[in-house]
């Protein structure tokens, strides 16, 4: 079973990114999600078989999911909806594509945590707070939050995005789009969390990337809510002050800080057949639980 790490399509190329390539159709992208994979800004040598279907699938999921919230960029998911100059590249494209809106994206990463883990625990432990956000004294690795928080990022093209205070943030974009991103996120959240937990899973934390779109409307774009981008643990196997096994690509992260000779920066090493299976059997149980397929289609 081969992984997809590249498509060579013949339209202009968009941008290329750690995931995702994406072809300029003039008023529309289109965005082809690859099998590679990337763990601490460096894309690894490797893909995972079938990764790139899974995202879009879980993806489009959420975006239907939250389309009462926000608006979002999607125009087509299928192949057979899309304009007849793909229709030659439906091999390629299905299940693994999507036809979105162009719109002018905003340069920061909306991230939100329910529980205290990742860069947000190593913070803690070292300030009492996350994002200048003061939390209560004496959480435990992958506490509940009291109420989930907003901490935002900055987003980087290269090398690693930076956290940063609300703020910051609010300089970046100004009072009242900085406010109504805040507000937006943390709504996305609470769904995501709410129907997760319907399923059996613990959503810690997630990234949302918004743009504007010709009418100057705020909408969601990027992914939403993949294990790309989140968080997710089982339920029933979370204790706080112990780290949760993961539905997710922490399992990849935990592989690679174990590695003695790899110093976070490229090139990335390889992974061995057992890692790239065990991210595979997590991204495809997190699929699962929330009853998606890999047609790339919403449910």
């Amino acid at each position: 079973m081969a992984a997809l790490l590249t498509t060579d399509l013949p339209f202009p190329v968009f941008r290329r990114g750690k995931v995702r390539d994406v072809y300029d159709l003039g008023a529309q992208l289109l965005i082809v999600a690859t099998d590679r994979i990337s763990a601490f800004d460096c894309v690894m040598p490797q893909g995972i078989p079938d990764k790139g279907r899974i995202l879009t699938a879980v993806a489009n999921y959420w975006f239907g999911a939250t389309a009462d919230l926000i608006p979002n960029h999607l125009i087509a998911t299928r192949v057979e909806d899309y304009p007849a100059v793909l229709q030659p590249h439906a091999d390629l494209l299905e299940g693994r594509s999507i036809l979105v809106k162009k719109t002018r994206p905003l340069p920061v990463e909306c991230v939100v945590r329910g529980f205290l883990a990742g860069s947000g625990w190593k913070e803690y432990q070292a300030t009492r707070s996350v994002c200048g956000l003061p939390l209560p004294p004496n959480l435990p690795m992958a506490s509940k939050l009291p109420d989930p928080i907003f901490t935002p990022a900055t987003k980087a093209d290269t090398g690693h995005d930076e956290n940063i205070s609300f703020e910051q943030f609010q300089e970046l974009l100004g009072d009242d789009v900085a406010g109504r991103l805040r507000s937006l996120s943390l709504r996305l959240y609470r769904r995501g969390s709410e129907i997760a937990l319907s399923r059996g899973i613990l959503l810690a934390d997630t990234k949302f990337e918004f743009g504007v779109d010709g009418d100057n409307q705020l909408i969601l774009i990027d992914e939403a809510l993949t294990p790309d981008s989140s968080r997710y643990w089982p339920a029933d196997r979370w204790e706080a002050g112990k780290q949760p096994p993961s539905l997710d690509k922490q399992f990849l992260r935990d592989y690679l800080e174990r590695l003695p000779n790899w110093n976070k920066q490229p090139p990335a090493p390889d992974l061995p057949s057992n890692i790239i299976e065990g991210v595979r059997s997590r991204y495809m149980d997190l699929a699962t639980r929330f009853g998606v397929t890999m047609d790339g289609g919403l449910p």
